[in-house]
């Protein structure tokens, strides 16, 4: 379900006089959330940024350019979606929460209302978004809840082929293993299947106090640019992440051993990391996604 959804009728209490900046600050977020009946809830990881100084960094840091098409994840209250929608052609918000997702297309009205034509919100789960409405997107740019980051991440990038740019803002350690390099101790299922996609890296910090509520850990930034040519390889993207489960599930233990259960027995699976010039003693997380995909390349037919 997409376009504009009927508001409140007591939003009008909130936009009837909104700040000469357009922007939402503090006390704005704090009325409108009062109005809307709105709480932050820690089961959908909900923590509204409150900080205009801070939207704009994200944007700016975002490289968002007039021509684009933004798809937002998780807007909320519109305090990033405002921003956006100064800097892009369009901007399309997903939203899960009934009320937040009634709630959105008034407040642009209110506050952006030259610029209320070029957005959308679809009121949907995120995981389960397989079209967008209007141009196709090229920059996803969101507040990720902090309990579904990763997977949310890598369905975008999945679904949506034409996203070029991301920035995302996700917990402080979860931003440091999704840019975190071969080698890392934080290196692991994320980083892998992110680069699968983008050139990722780590963009800034954001501390505590632009939240409502405030988090009890620092956020990151995460800018990924997507991939101008995939990765080279005849394995599919299921083939090569079916490896990197299996490598991870296990860690600490030897390739040749972790993914002796995705080969068959360790014999194949040593048959598979010789064939693929990887040493069955190395360990996941000195591997690229290059060496995981010339793995599942060379897994032996007829295996699970």
């Amino acid at each position: 379900m997409s376009g504009a959804l009927t508001p409140p009728r007591t939003l009008g209490a909130v936009s009837s006089s909104p700040s000469p900046d357009a922007l939402l600050g503090p006390a704005d977020i704090r009325e409108l959330a009062a109005v809307l009946g709105v709480r932050p809830t820690k089961q959908r990881g909900q923590n509204f940024v409150i900080d205009a100084n801070t939207v704009r960094r994200i944007v700016r840091t975002a490289g968002v350019r007039p021509d684009d098409v933004v798809v937002e994840v998780g807007p909320g209250l519109g305090s990033l979606t405002l921003a956006l929608l100064e800097a892009a052609d369009r901007v399309t918000a997903v939203e899960i929460d009934d009320v937040l997702a009634s709630a959105l297309p008034a407040t642009i009205a209110a506050r952006l209302p030259d610029r209320a034509d070029r957005f959308a919100v679809v009121h949907s789960d995120a995981m389960h978004i397989t079209d967008l409405p209007g141009p196709a997107p090229t920059a996803l740019v969101a507040n990720l809840p902090y309990n579904v980051a990763v997977p949310v991440l890598l369905h975008m990038l999945e679904t949506f082929p034409t996203i070029e740019r991301t920035l995302v803002m996700v917990q402080a350690e979860v931003a440091d293993r999704l840019a975190a390099p071969p080698g890392s101790k934080v290196y692991g299922v994320p980083s892998v299947k992110a680069n699968w996609y983008a050139e990722v890296k780590r963009a800034g910090s954001i501390g505590r106090t632009v939240f409502w509520p405030a988090p009890n850990v620092d956020s990151g930034l995460v800018a990924l640019t997507r991939r101008t040519e995939p990765i080279k390889t005849t394995a599919s993207r299921r083939e090569v992440f079916a490896v990197v489960d299996a490598a991870f599930a296990q860690r600490r233990k030897t390739l040749r051993a972790a993914l002796a259960g995705w080969a068959g027995s360790a014999a194949a699976a040593e048959t598979a990391l010789v064939a693929a010039g990887v040493s069955p003693q190395a360990r996941g997380e000195s591997l690229t996604v290059e060496e995981f995909a010339r793995i599942a390349e060379n897994k032996e037919p007829g295996q699970q």
